[in-house]
């Protein structure tokens, strides 16, 4: 996931909306999302290299997604997987409290990351580059691959377009979030961050949602959160074709 928009208390039913894209390269193989089999209240898209996850939501209304820090000098020799953060974030039975308080001591032992996991009643933000885990106040938020709320462009743009979309209350809210995680206009070079890639990647990387020969957006996600219920729509992009799967389930008290 290398792009999280999200709204935690600002829509008058939707305590928790998240507006996501996950960008990775398109041979890697994966599942769209779907109940698993191997923990059936985790509904989520599942990475078959490592068996991870970069987005989820459970029946019992916690979700959890993820996105990587950009540092192209950093060495991945003997890390762990990002996405088991979130797996194992989703089928955690315990406290949040107490599960990220185990995630910051073992942090060095993953690549620079974001973590974002939480339900409607109280959502935290934790990454192992940033080191402070924060309990968010309501508000309009947005996470690429730096820090929680980075002014990078795309940050900047999408955090702009949800309120845009939140103040005119539309009834098609899903259409409208995944419209907007389509945009792929590029940012103009005097505005691009330097994050120690090429010039020609930085470009590359640019848009909300990104195209190119090897790497890209593979699929764009929302999830709309009541107290109640919960919807959860992914949209695929594999080789020219588009898929969608709409899921809707009442909340579970454990």
């Amino acid at each position: 996931m290398c792009l999280i928009l999200f709204a935690y208390k600002v829509h008058p039913i939707y305590k928790l909306l998240v507006a996501a894209n996950r960008d990775e390269f398109l041979q890697r193989p994966t599942l769209s999302a779907h109940y698993w089999e191997d923990h059936p209240e985790i509904l989520a898209g599942r990475d078959l290299e490592k068996l991870g996850t970069w987005m989820g939501v459970t029946r019992y209304g916690r979700m959890a997604a993820l996105t990587n820090y950009r540092n192209p000098n950093e060495s991945l020799k003997g890390k762990r997987s990002r996405g088991e953060l979130v797996a194992n974030s989703l089928h955690y039975a315990g406290q949040l409290d107490d599960y990220l308080e185990k995630v910051k001591k073992e942090g060095h032992l993953y690549p620079g990351y974001n973590l974002l996991v939480g339900d409607v009643n109280e959502l935290y933000y934790y990454s192992n580059v940033g080191l402070t885990l924060e309990k968010l106040e309501p508000g309009i938020y947005g996470v690429s691959n730096h820090l929680l709320n980075t002014e990078w462009p795309k940050v900047k743009k999408g955090k702009e377009g949800l309120l845009k979309i939140l103040s005119e209350n539309p009834e098609n809210l899903v259409e409208q979030l995944l419209g907007l995680l389509e945009d792929s206009d590029p940012v103009p070079d005097e505005l691009l961050p330097k994050t120690g890639v090429t010039l020609e990647w930085e470009r590359v990387l640019s848009p909300l949602f990104i195209k190119s020969e090897n790497y890209g957006t593979r699929s764009s996600t929302v999830l709309l959160m009541s107290d109640q219920e919960a919807q959860y729509v992914e949209r695929v992009f594999v080789e020219g074709h588009v898929s969608e799967r709409d899921f809707h389930f009442c909340i579970q008290s454990r």
